[in-house]
């Protein structure tokens, strides 16, 4: 196997890198891809980075899920297998608890008023949730979803899971009752709290629409670690304006900044939402850890060596399903 490693360009990296790497496997590093290499691991090929490589069989892309772009392009080179990496299963699972939290003890507004030395909060009628008791709805039982699963079972909390891939079994130690896709109407009026844990595809797309969050019991809080699409933005300013969804919290956006110069004034959705005191923001970082790099190498080199090993490589994309 030769792996050539677009990002990797310098030399303490990249020899860290090749100790976690078999040594019958050929590394070469850099934008310009080497014309021998036979796997290439870069998240936005381009054309002439895939042309450099004639040999080509495999692409990793070093993170979870895949860019539109990539899915574009990769879907004119059918020869060629997608896979990518999930290392950042357990942090983004943490922010998803975090944003939870937040949301159901209206931790943003309590931190804000006692800020200012007000304490008037403290003496009125709480809004905050209990979880002990509730029910937690997870949207995708994957690497992310599970562990959620865990924390919220940890807290006294009933958990119902959706999965297209309803043959793969539910962990033993989790006690998750998991449907298919299709029951989520009949799921969503028991969820005190939705996590969305699922990645956008064209299935996903608007699946939490002004009807779905009406189902949800007034009151209810919804968590997106996901990507934004997957809730409608209209409906999601609606429910909570409204105080159909006491609160809500997100680490994923509507708009991004679409260059450096306009990362300090680009907003992240197209309605105020930012503006909503019972909605709890984070900007897209639920996968960045101290420890994020060191995570991302481990996996790619463990992806790797178990390929060699094994002749079949995990964590292949269906370019269709998008994920």
């Amino acid at each position: 196997m030769h792996v050539h490693h677009v990002y990797l360009t310098e030399p303490e990296a990249i020899a860290q890198f090749r100790a976690r790497l078999s040594p019958a496997i050929i590394l070469t590093t850099g934008a310009n891809p080497d014309p021998a290499a036979d796997t290439l691991v870069v998240g936005r090929p381009t054309p002439e980075q895939l042309a450099a490589c004639p040999n080509v069989q495999r692409l990793i892309i070093p993170w979870a899920g895949i860019p539109e772009t990539t899915r574009t392009l990769m879907r004119k080179y059918p020869q060629i297998a997608v896979h990518n990496l999930h290392h950042n299963a357990a942090q983004t699972a943490e922010m998803a608890i975090t944003l939870m939290m937040s949301a159901c003890k209206w931790l943003l507004k309590y931190d804000t008023a006692i800020r200012a030395h007000d304490w008037t909060l403290r003496y009125e009628p709480s809004r905050s949730m209990l979880l002990a008791g509730k029910t937690a709805l997870i949207l995708g039982f994957g690497a992310i979803g599970q562990r959620v699963a865990r924390v919220c079972e940890a807290l006294g909390m009933r958990t119902l899971a959706t999965r297209r891939a309803l043959s793969k079994p539910t962990p033993q130690d989790l006690n998750t009752k998991v449907f298919s896709p299709s029951a989520l109407s009949e799921l969503l009026p028991q969820a005190h709290i939705v996590l969305v844990t699922l990645p956008h595809t064209d299935e996903t797309t608007n699946l939490l629409d002004a009807d779905a969050l009406a189902h949800m019991p007034n009151g209810a809080v919804l968590v997106n670690v996901g990507r934004a699409p997957i809730v409608n933005e209209r409906a999601l300013y609606d429910a909570l304006h409204s105080g159909k969804l006491s609160g809500a919290g997100f680490d994923v956006w509507y708009q991004y900044p679409p260059n450096v110069e306009s990362r300090k004034n680009t907003p992240p959705t197209t309605l105020p939402l930012y503006e909503l005191e019972n909605f709890i923001m984070s900007p897209h970082r639920g996968g960045h850890v101290h420890e994020v790099e060191e995570q991302r190498t481990t996996a790619l080199a463990e992806l790797l060596n178990n390929g060699l090993e094994n002749g079949e490589m995990e964590n292949r994309v269906d370019l269709d399903a998008g994920y």
